[in-house]
């Protein structure tokens, strides 16, 4: 192992190395601090620090490794937390001009746990306003620039974290998932990002607490370190109904799933879902890879009823519950989209809503039947390769027009109708040259089973060069002009089209 430039080892290499005493965790946070230093300028995926308290850990966390009793199984591991998660003395923003001076007094459950298990809270990650798009740009820290391109997007909502870990500025860092956050920057940034079941991570500060359409989640450069994060953050919260406190070591022992003996699903556009003829055939490309290596591997139909129009509706009542209010009282602090998606919330009515969770019920239910038999069903993650962070969204793929602004978003939000876990694997390059990734989908409440086939077949994956995890050429970035920081915000387009249909409708499956 060479530690003399130890950011780009995984989570678990270094924790080895500080339990033999080939590192410590000083030198290691120094050394990420060196890296950030340098790298972070021209990707903008780190916001606010707080470094001489990770330096106080960091040197706490040396001497009980020294004295052979580390805190937690990620003493001395420093972490980036998402800028919509709270954090104890540490500034969180979400983005937002409105927050740009909140700094909590208490970490979010999540974030309290991850200390508990010795991580090192370092900095937050950067995010669209509110968490709103599919793009890492705001008016308050500005924008996040792709690792292998500065120029182009990082995804989002939880773009700094991937970004971050692309890039090696941090080992490990914290997401969220309504429609697709964790999963579409971990995509095209070429890392992991994992969409748990709504009921393994405790998400107490969900506005709507019965809705299970927003979690939390990790991201990690490979499986085995989100597992890692997962076995520390997993629980049920009493002020979380839906959350469940399963087993301490339920994500300990993952059980063994030869690739030989997997019987996968796929679909090349979750049902219909517009998709660029690149990535179409990159997909195309794995699943002919990935075909003669598993026991089955069959097309699915993933037409599974009115998906979008749920997501839609869902979407805006969770979010009109979370900000109308403040945005009627001090509109000027909200940017153009936060205003267009409460304009769409407040068109809805309730017998929208009624149908909306209706309709989720049915889809779930179709999904359920297209998963009898199969293990994990394969899609794309994103249906483009990704474009200038300086457009707001996608607004066309293969010649349709998007007609609302996080409709390009459609492969990851489908997903998230289950409520079942979902997970994106780095699967080599599209044909621009920038990371593709392949996402599973898997039964409701299987995690457990789904890593596991996850972690075979990311397994298969690294072995080939051709669809093995990109690395970005670090020594080639370069500032972006105009700098990230310098954004003109223009308003989202806002109108589907589905909105006036008749809400008693709904596809049969």
């Amino acid at each position: 192992m060479d530690i003399s430039t130890p950011t780009g080892l995984s989570a678990r290499t270094v924790l080895a190395a500080f339990a033999r005493g080939d590192l410590t965790p000083s030198a290691y946070l120094e050394a990420c601090l060196s890296h950030i230093s340098r790298v972070n300028p021209f990707i903008n995926a780190l916001t606010a620090f707080n470094t001489e308290r990770a330096v106080a850990e960091a040197a706490a966390a040396t001497a009980r490794w020294q004295d052979g009793a580390p805190k937690g199984a990620l003493d001395g591991l420093p972490l980036g937390v998402k800028d919509l998660q709270d954090t104890a003395g540490l500034l969180t923003t979400h983005g937002s001009p409105r927050a740009v001076a909140n700094v909590p007094s208490t970490d979010l459950p999540m974030v309290a746990r991850l200390r508990a298990a010795g991580a090192i809270v370092l900095a937050k990650t950067n995010v669209p306003e509110m968490g709103a798009g599919g793009n890492t740009r705001n008016p308050v820290w500005g924008a996040t620039g792709n690792p292998f391109n500065p120029a182009l997007t990082a995804g989002g909502s939880s773009g700094g974290s991937a970004a971050a870990l692309a890039a090696d500025l941090l080992p490990i860092c914290t997401g969220s998932d309504t429609g697709g956050s964790l999963r579409l920057p971990a995509a095209i940034c070429g890392i992991v990002g994992y969409r748990p079941s709504v009921d393994v991570v405790a998400h107490p500060t969900r506005p709507l607490g019965w809705s299970g359409i927003s979690v939390l989640g990790p991201m990690a450069r490979d499986v085995e370190d989100l597992i890692l994060m997962l076995r520390a953050v997993h629980g049920g919260h009493p002020n979380d109904p839906l959350s469940m406190s399963y087993p301490a070591d339920r994500f300990d022992r993952l059980a063994e799933r030869p690739l030989s003996t997997l019987r996968l699903g796929y679909s090349e556009d979750f049902g219909g879902a517009p998709i660029d003829a690149d990535i179409r055939a990159t997909f195309l490309k794995r699943i002919e890879a990935i075909a003669p290596q598993v026991s089955e591997c069959r097309a699915v139909d993933m037409g599974l009823g009115a998906m979008d129009r749920v997501f839609d509706i869902l979407r805006a009542e969770s979010f009109l519950t979370a900000f109308d209010g403040p945005a009627r009282e001090t509109p000027e602090l909200f940017g153009p989209t936060i205003h267009a998606n409460l304009e769409l919330g407040r068109s809805f009515t309730l017998t929208d809503r009624g149908w909306a969770h209706a309709e989720q019920t049915r889809i779930l239910r179709a999904f359920n039947a297209r998963m009898e038999g199969l293990d994990a069903i394969l899609t794309p993650t994103v249906p483009v390769s990704p474009g200038p962070w300086s457009a707001p969204h996608v607004t066309h793929i293969d010649g349709e027009e998007m007609d609302i602004y996080y409709r390009w978003l459609a492969l990851t939000y489908r997903g998230s109708l289950t409520g079942g876990p979902a997970i994106t694997l780095p699967a080599g390059r599209d044909g621009s040259g920038m990371p593709f990734g392949l996402q599973m989908l898997g039964a409701s409440r299987g995690d457990t089973d789904l890593l596991a086939v996850a972690r075979s077949m990311e397994s298969f994956l690294e072995a080939d060069p051709e669809t093995a995890r990109p690395r970005p050429d670090l020594s080639k970035l370069r500032a972006v002009t105009p700098a990230l920081r310098s954004i003109v915000t223009h308003p989202p387009v806002l109108h589907p089209q589905r909105r006036g249909a008749d809400p008693s409708v709904h596809t049969a499956v």
